[in-house]
């Protein structure tokens, strides 16, 4: 398909969305996030209704957005592969937030988002989340995903 194939030349980072629902936390690797808005902060994340994150999403769950490093590709592997629960959640070191919400320690960021809108298009939940917790982690150095692979960023010389 010639639209697949041409979204395989967007280079992309890397992100984990996890949310608290019903007292279980979800995980899933993601590339489909962005930005929206800096006023009000807000992020916009695209989760196809298959996927086990969307019916808490769906059901209004907050979410945080955690940009992975370019040494966490055990991480985004065990978010997007066969794992499933919290079998997602033995790679890496995880906290909580103050929303409840668990985000990685050593994420490039983290954005703790209020569930603030849900537009259903097509195979997938686009949510817009309000933006109510930020935390940075060490030098920008974040996980890429392009042409069906991972790569990273090099700095600039």
């Amino acid at each position: 398909m010639q639209m697949r194939d041409a979204l395989r030349r967007l280079a992309k980072a890397v992100v984990v969305i996890t949310v608290r629902h019903e007292g279980q936390r979800y995980a899933m690797a993601a590339t489909a996030v962005s930005e929206l808005s800096m006023d009000p902060p807000s992020l916009l994340i695209c989760v196809n209704r298959t996927a086990s994150l969307y019916a808490p999403l769906a059901a209004g769950a907050d979410f945080c957005v955690n940009i992975l490093h370019s040494s966490h590709e055990t991480i985004s592997a065990a978010c997007s592969g066969k794992l499933k629960g919290e079998a997602r959640f033995e790679q890496g070191r995880w906290a909580e937030s103050d929303l409840g919400l668990p985000y990685l320690e050593d994420a490039q960021a983290s954005f703790v988002c209020r569930n603030a809108q849900q537009v259903d298009y097509g195979t997938h939940g686009i949510f817009i989340g309000a933006v109510a917790e930020v935390m940075n982690h060490g030098p920008v150095d974040p996980l890429v995903y392009v042409d069906g692979r991972y790569t990273v960023v090099s700095a600039a010389a």
